[in-house]
């Protein structure tokens, strides 16, 4: 490009940051970058941003740009941050009535913004959604790094991911390591068409880096990502985390292992009840009686092994006539309030005897005008 052709452009904004063709410069710079390949809408601003860095950093050459198609997210249109916003106003939409004045101070932000954003007119910044989201239980599309990191994805699965996207090794391959990913680059097969940024695809990856991982480097990534969340699981040490993660073999995510084992690191009365799971397991075939005499067994059994309990409540329902799920969902339910969780022998094991009728105790006792 000619300096003839190029326009004069900012480098500065008027509240003093630096605009993004300044910026990214100056990061890549720093970083040591010598190979930028981005998607296509960034053409026009590699002119101004090879000259900026010819005029700042005469030491260095010339980063090599490349540009590739674009992605398009799998509800349709360029993946953009604003699918995060724009997710939460559907909900908060679809919703018939919406505590304004909580929305506010839960985001940080007042009520007329909350009002403005519902209208369609403002879009809060992106921490006032995200706490929103989360009080409202409202699941968030990932855009962001950080984002997939939050929800539990392996670093290996995103490398491998997202290196596709765009690109692909000639073959048939998929699921790669980054050793293969190196040894099979090469720019000429980059693709011209757009590349689809598909989520399903990218959870079965996933599931697939978590059975391919090392078990000593899960058990590192999956300890990271408690910090990150500052999950309850966290006060675990090693050894039950890697049994957590055993018990939970084929998994999709981190945040899946962690909603399954969260109940048994809370205090016996921080135990939610699920609405749907009360409805469906303890209100209905008599459920109450059937997790009493479950109890009572319990309470009664010389060890409290896996094989044991396991034992007892193929038992019991034997005795009773019924299906295993039929003794062991009720009990589950008392235990963690849901129907999602580990292994119900494993749970009361790792529970243990007293914690365990605590918990039978607690929901015996809260739902006893049902029973």
């Amino acid at each position: 490009f000619e300096p003839a052709e190029l326009g004069d452009f900012i480098i500065q904004k008027s509240d003093g940051f630096p605009t993004y063709n300044f910026a990214v410069v100056i990061d890549d710079y720093l970083m040591g970058v010598t190979h930028v390949l981005r998607g296509q809408e960034h053409l026009m601003n590699t002119p101004s941003q090879k000259a900026l860095w010819e005029a700042l950093f005469s030491d260095r050459p010339v980063p090599h740009y490349a540009h590739m198609s674009v992605t398009v997210s799998d509800a349709g249109g360029k993946l953009s941050k604003r699918e995060r916003p724009q997710t939460l106003r559907t909900a908060l939409t679809a919703m018939k009535d919406v505590d304004v004045d909580t929305l506010a101070r839960i985001g940080g932000i007042t009520a007329d913004e909350i009002r403005s954003f519902l209208a369609g007119d403002t879009t809060p910044d992106m921490p006032a959604v995200d706490a929103i989201a989360k009080h409202l239980g409202v699941h968030l599309p990932e855009i962001n790094i950080v984002d997939f990191f939050h929800s539990g994805y392996l670093p290996e699965t995103m490398v491998n991911f997202m290196a596709l996207l765009g690109w692909n090794p000639g073959d048939q391959r998929e699921i790669m390591v980054l050793d293969e990913l190196i040894r099979s680059f090469d720019l000429s097969r980059l693709t011209k068409s757009n590349s689809l940024f598909d989520r399903k695809k990218l959870l079965a990856f996933n599931t697939e880096h978590l059975r391919l991982t090392p078990p000593e480097k899960v058990l590192e990534h999956f300890k990271a990502y408690l910090r990150h969340v500052e999950s309850p699981v966290r006060s675990a040490d090693d050894a039950m985390l890697a049994r957590i993660i055993k018990l939970c073999d084929g998994a999709r995510t981190f945040e899946d292992i962690e909603r399954k084992s969260v109940f048994v690191f809370l205090d016996d009365e921080q135990i939610a009840f699920d609405e749907k799971a009360v409805q469906k397991v303890l209100m209905k075939d008599r459920a109450l009686e059937i997790l009493r005499q479950v109890r009572d067994e319990l309470a009664a059994l010389p060890e409290l092994t896996e094989q044991a309990i396991e034992e007892m409540l193929r038992k019991l329902a034997e005795t009773r006539q019924v299906g295993l799920g039929k003794v062991a969902q009720p009990l589950r339910v008392a235990l963690c309030g849901t129907t999602i969780s580990l292994p119900i022998f494993d749970s009361v094991n790792m529970l243990g005897r007293e914690r365990t009728l605590r918990r039978i105790d607690l929901t015996l006792e809260r739902f006893k005008a049902h029973g």
